[in-house]
């Protein structure tokens, strides 16, 4: 690790004011510190934002608010998360350890960086680390990599598991800058890498993500997160579901269905989505829509399993629904 500088401003304005281009902001740090001792990411100054006001979990008139800086494992059991959005709760659970989940925040999740082997190492060239200078991934080690959104520039996945049932369910993620305050949907914020893999989301120069807010969705309690990976325990996903469902008596009436571990983003499934709206809830009708669930897949050397895998990942979740 790199020698750098350490501040912990109390108001955002001088949070942005003591960031630069050469700078890192500092949450739970699950992700940056390993970077740092990499050396993947070499900040020469980092801003400790825990003292800034970018907290809070209550429902609101138009959602639920989750401020930025809410740790995972808070978040997780909060009575509204927990009774109103299971998905929410179990992508949290299933996301990291019990120790991560204490020191990871929220915003941090969202803006965690891939885990693909080439990025990580900086031995090798990796587009996303050193633009234009390469992806190895694309006829190398790829088992774990993308079949969505991906280019000939990158096909790291995205690592989030809160990501994808957020994006599932329509959240709106909130940006303060020095040029005041956006929002958009968490589905824009993130980029597919198409020629600058190195640029991952919206953000602007000095920005932070402030809070989201997921939209009041009353049925989104009937709701599963569903993640398959090569072991229990503290691993990324090879492909996960989120899914939620409102039905009238039998009849499905509308869907909300995003995928990981199969993108460069988490992925919606619209298709999927309109398939399921207005048919019976049958495995007959899982089955049928599901059948064009990896449509414009660009499969690479050692993840050719993965649509067949995507598939069967996403009856098995709307199922568990039925059980």
């Amino acid at each position: 690790m790199r020698p750098y500088d350490f501040t912990a401003p109390r108001t955002l304005g001088a949070a942005m004011d003591r960031a630069g281009k050469e700078s890192a902001y500092l949450a739970g740090g699950t992700t940056l510190v390993d970077l740092m001792k990499l050396e993947v990411m070499t900040p020469r100054r980092v801003v400790d934002i825990n003292r800034l006001p970018m907290r809070g979990i209550e429902m609101r008139p138009d959602g639920l608010f989750i401020g930025s800086l809410e740790r995972m494992s808070d978040v997780a059991e909060h009575p509204e998360v927990r009774t109103r959005y299971p998905l929410i709760r179990e992508a949290l659970l299933l996301g990291a350890s019990q120790q991560l989940r204490n020191m990871a925040s929220i915003g941090g999740n969202l803006l965690q960086r891939t885990r693909c082997g080439y990025f990580r190492d900086v031995s090798q060239p990796c587009n996303k680390r050193v633009p234009g200078s390469g992806c190895p991934a694309l006829h190398g080690e790829n088992r774990m990599h993308a079949v969505f959104g991906t280019s000939s520039s990158c096909a790291a996945t995205n690592p989030s598991d809160v990501a994808v049932p957020l994006v599932a369910l329509g959240t709106v993620v909130h940006l303060e800058g020095p040029r005041g305050r956006r929002s958009m949907p968490l589905d824009d914020f993130f980029r597919v890498p198409g020629s600058t893999p190195h640029i991952e989301n919206e953000l602007r120069s000095n920005e932070l993500i402030s809070g989201i807010t997921v939209p009041r969705l009353t049925w989104a309690r009937h709701s599963t997160y569903l993640k398959i990976r090569d072991r229990q325990s503290y691993e990324f996903a090879l492909a996960s579901a989120a899914v939620a469902l409102r039905k009238d008596g039998r009849r499905i009436v509308e869907a909300r269905i995003a995928v990981g571990g199969m993108g460069t983003k988490p992925w919606r499934l619209r298709n999927v989505e309109e398939a399921l709206a207005g048919r019976p809830a049958t495995a007959a009708t899982y089955e049928a829509a599901v059948a064009h669930a990896a449509d414009g897949a660009r499969e690479l050397s050692h993840n050719r399993f993965k649509p067949a895998l995507l598939r069967r990942t996403l009856v098995r979740a709307l199922t568990s629904l039925e059980g």
